[in-house]
């Protein structure tokens, strides 16, 4: 069963803003802001080998995700996931979401020596407002 509907889907595919939850060493949890997309089944988003969010994944890959229209904040996804984490095809994704979200062909942020990963989640529950 899919959880993810077609008004997620459309939800994902703009330039919205995710909020992406793990848990860190100390199990404390944390939050970071995402370029967000989809591959229609998936939650994916893009980082790098070392930050804090990609150490916390390979330790644990459970996460929680919440996304809120910047136009109207009832429209919202927000979903409990577990993380896979790609190296292959990494580099281009990022470029993709850097046309997505700037209009520029390649990612303007990338530091020398930086390895970038995909990282694909499936969503495993659903939560509700209220």
């Amino acid at each position: 069963m899919a959880i993810l509907t077609e008004d997620d889907l459309s939800l994902l595919g703009e330039t919205q803003l995710a909020h992406v939850a793990v848990i860190d060493a100390d199990g404390a949890p944390h939050v970071t802001p995402v370029w967000v997309d989809t591959d229609g089944e998936h939650i994916v988003f893009n980082t790098a080998k070392g930050r804090a969010k990609y150490n916390s994944l390979v330790r644990n890959p459970q996460v929680a995700v919440s996304v809120v229209d910047k136009t109207n904040d009832f429209r919202t996804l927000w979903v409990k996931g577990t993380a896979e984490l790609v190296e292959d095809g990494a580099d281009a994704h990022i470029d993709r979401l850097a046309q997505k979200y700037l209009g520029q062909d390649t990612y303007p942020y990338r530091q020398p020596g930086e390895e970038r990963v995909i990282v694909r989640i499936t969503p495993t529950a659903k939560l509700r407002q209220g």
